[in-house]
């Protein structure tokens, strides 16, 4: 069935774009990844790719045209062994207004959950498009023609799978998916899996609370993603956590040093203030490097080594939170660090981030310490394999080895693993290298 292909949401706050230029024409082949054209936002400009094979079968909205709204159709692509006659069906049987009307009823729709921890939706969204039956259900379902072979070869119910493609389409990984959680074939009786937004409806949940006063605030682009993308990380990845005590004492000597180190201009503000903060995420990047086994990520054909230390740091912006990359924290001061994250906490809280600085992370950490909260585990942004939750600093009396006690500056950092990639061991020697690194700074600035 041919696909429409919809003007992509490139930015939360993202109403309408400016179709630049396209980079393809009717009748050329198009293959997953392809670059295919590019949208001019008030932000940036962005390129458009593929999600899916095909050819492109009709260009609907002109290079150069303005004001395209977000999720109007642009272009429509046919699958493989269609033609110029299931274009015209598809077309003649559906006006512009019967499009304009999915673009609505898929204005939900959340980004693939294989893809980094990004808060923007993907590029190229592609929608097929649902009818209803008389009992509510789907005529057919949506599906990639690679998804339905896979589907087909290992005998799942496609039907029972939840699709996390563009606009709930099933792709390759779902069924993937569905063959590790042994999901019953065909003809089984096993109660089909539930989703959490099927457990109560709005409607119940409204009828819960009509003896209350509430308001109602619909929910934006950026929470309706990160609330899909947690489900899915949550659901899918197997969390396990580790807990480890560092005493700061050490690391808030030397950055007092640091930064009491730092020249002053004539109105007497200092060149640079590096934070604990920087610290962490120093400490994270060279834990990585000590232990580059941990540096992974789970694919179902290989386990992905990443060559570089990218860490990911969580940014609280309002609505919601983003993660912009450090790249090769190992490779760089603390100096360097400190000014990037000064410059992405502008940019992110201004909504002005592109998909390079949030993109590519091999793990993450999110400090919650400033909020005054001691301890908290965090949920793995896929495909990574590991993200550092960090606690407050805070004094606490420590018994040493000769029994006598002391008053030290102690953080609470727990590390969340995804266990197909890394084990009890191996999380447990990258927790350490991190504490090493906490507690004895200066072997950092090596």
């Amino acid at each position: 069935m041919p696909i429409p292909i919809l003007m992509p949401a490139l930015s939360p706050t993202m109403e309408t774009g400016r179709l630049a230029k396209w980079l393809v024409r009717e009748g050329d082949a198009i293959a997953s990844g392809d670059v295919i054209a590019e949208i001019e936002t008030d932000k940036a400009t962005m390129e458009v790719e593929a999600v899916d094979d095909g050819t492109i079968g009709k260009i609907l909205v002109a290079e150069g045209s303005d004001d395209v709204a977000v999720n109007q159709p642009i272009a429509v692509m046919l699958e493989e062994g269609e033609g110029r006659a299931a274009l015209e069906d598809f077309i003649g049987n559906r006006s512009k207004s019967a499009f304009a009307d999915v673009a609505g009823q898929t204005e939900a729709a959340t980004q693939p959950a294989t893809q980094n921890a990004e808060v923007m939706a993907e590029n190229g969204a592609h929608v097929a498009l649902p009818s209803a039956t008389a009992n509510g259900g789907r005529e057919r379902l949506f599906a990639s023609p690679l998804a339905r072979r896979l589907a087909k070869k290992n005998k799942i119910d496609l039907g029972r799978i939840a699709g996390s493609g563009p606009h709930g389409r099933i792709v390759k990984r779902d069924v993937e998916a569905a063959i590790d959680q042994a999901i019953a074939p065909v003809g089984s009786s096993a109660e089909p899996a539930v989703s959490p937004s099927a457990v109560m409806s709005d409607d119940e949940i409204l009828k819960l609370y009509e003896q209350g006063s509430y308001d109602m605030e619909p929910h934006d682009s950026m929470r309706k993603i990160i609330a899909e993308r947690l489900c899915v990380a949550k659901q899918t990845i197997p969390h396990f956590y580790l807990t480890v005590d560092c005493a700061l004492d050490a690391l808030l000597s030397l950055r007092a040093r640091l930064n009491a180190g730092a020249p002053r201009d004539a109105e007497g503000k200092p060149a640079w203030k590096i934070s604990v903060n920087d610290c962490i995420i120093k400490a994270l990047g060279m834990a990585l490097k000590r232990v580059p086994e941990a540096n992974v990520a789970w694919t179902r054909q290989a386990m992905l080594k990443h060559r570089h230390c990218d860490v990911g740091v969580a940014v609280a912006i309002e609505g919601g939170l983003v993660t912009p990359v450090v790249r090769k924290v190992d490779t760089k001061g603390l100096l360097t660090i400190s000014r990037e994250m000064k410059d992405f906490v502008v940019r992110a809280r201004e909504r002005k981030l592109l998909p390079h600085d949030y993109r590519g992370a091999t793990t993450s950490v999110s400090n919650l310490g400033m909020f005054g909260i001691r301890e908290f585990s965090a949920i793995i942004n896929p495909p990574q394999a590991t993200i550092l939750a960090v606690g407050a600093g805070e004094k606490r009396a420590v018994v040493g080895e000769n029994g006598a006690v002391r008053v030290k500056t102690l953080m609470t950092a727990t590390l969340s693993s995804d266990h197909r990639a890394v084990d009890g061991a191996l999380g447990a020697r990258f927790l350490s290298a991190f504490k090493s690194f906490i507690e004895d700074p200066a072997i950092m600035l090596l």
